[in-house]
């Protein structure tokens, strides 16, 4: 018997109107969302109403997707689907950590709040500039990151794409030595240079908050981006770590996979974690729930 993973969608994935048809149509997505716009008034209306422009700044995107992609998972569990195991892409991994069980769906937004509001003074601070590398494997993009001061692959998306952050001032050069490489770099419409040592400040703050936030165990496994396998240990550290460290997508499918995993469900907004699953593994089941119509055709 195979197995079912939820994986949350990250930053980068947002739209205006995301979420409105679950909200209108799913007494548990709509408690999701009612829950996010007591704690942080006004995202309802981000979400539903909001702009490209609005949603696309880090202090609005983060509660937004959140919100979004804990109310999908809430409305399919609600038609009974239940996963084995679950994991989010970099943000995603939050709303993971709260439908686990690990944290109440309230905390874990205040802490997605406080994430949102520490990694956005850092990329102010510490200015630096992200693009996704194609067409070369995930050891030639290191090697030409290694060519540049500050420069740093942080996304292993799937074999054939891998997200670098760099400083402002060095990404064209590092785009255009991508390209003399036989490689396609095409440069992310992002505020930071997330995943790198550019984010440390808000590492630092985030270990900080998390000093008062008491955690229970997963009621399911969640997979951690920084270790690509199954939360364990001290889950603070894990957390703080994700922001300044590479989110190690390629090897968390892999591993999932050899734990028997074949059916994944992105829960929350978009398909980027639908299309890189099928490349890292032609052989599972991936599909996307983030609107009613998703919804009616999950069986």
């Amino acid at each position: 018997m195979g197995k079912t993973v939820f994986v949350f969608s990250g930053q980068g994935a947002q739209y205006p109107g995301m979420g409105k048809s679950l909200y209108d149509n799913s007494p548990a997505a709509r408690a999701v969302f009612d829950m996010a716009e007591r704690v942080r008034p006004g995202t309802i209306r981000q979400c539903f109403e909001g702009t490209s422009e609005e949603l696309a700044l880090t202090i609005n995107t983060q509660p937004c997707v959140f919100a979004a992609d804990l109310a999908a998972a809430a409305a399919v569990a609600e038609k009974g689907i239940k996963p084995d195991y679950a994991a989010g892409f970099s943000l995603g991994e939050i709303a993971a950590i709260a439908f686990s069980g690990m944290l109440s769906y309230e905390e874990a937004f205040r802490l997605v709040c406080k994430r949102a509001e520490y990694m956005d003074e850092a990329a102010n601070s510490d200015k630096g500039a992200m693009a996704a590398v194609l067409k070369l494997t995930p050891e030639k993009v290191e090697e030409i990151c290694k060519d540049f001061e500050r420069a740093y692959p942080v996304n292993y998306n799937s074999p054939a794409q891998t997200v670098v952050a760099a400083a402002e001032d060095e990404i064209e050069a590092l785009c255009a030595k991508v390209k003399e490489e036989k490689g396609r770099a095409v440069k992310l419409a992002v505020s930071g240079a997330f995943h790198s040592p550019f984010m440390a400040s808000a590492s630092k703050k985030l270990a900080e908050y998390l000093e008062g936030v008491e955690f229970s165990q997963p009621e399911i496994p969640v997979y951690s981006n920084y270790t690509a396998q199954p939360y364990e240990g001290d889950f603070k550290a894990l957390i703080a770590a994700q922001v300044q460290n590479p989110v190690k997508w390629q090897t968390t499918v892999e591993n999932l996979v050899a734990e028997g995993a074949d059916k994944f469900i992105e829960v929350g907004v978009g398909k980027t974690l639908t299309g890189l699953i099928k490349k890292i593994n032609a052989d599972v089941t991936a599909v996307n729930i983030e609107n009613k119509e998703g919804l009616d055709a999950l069986e």
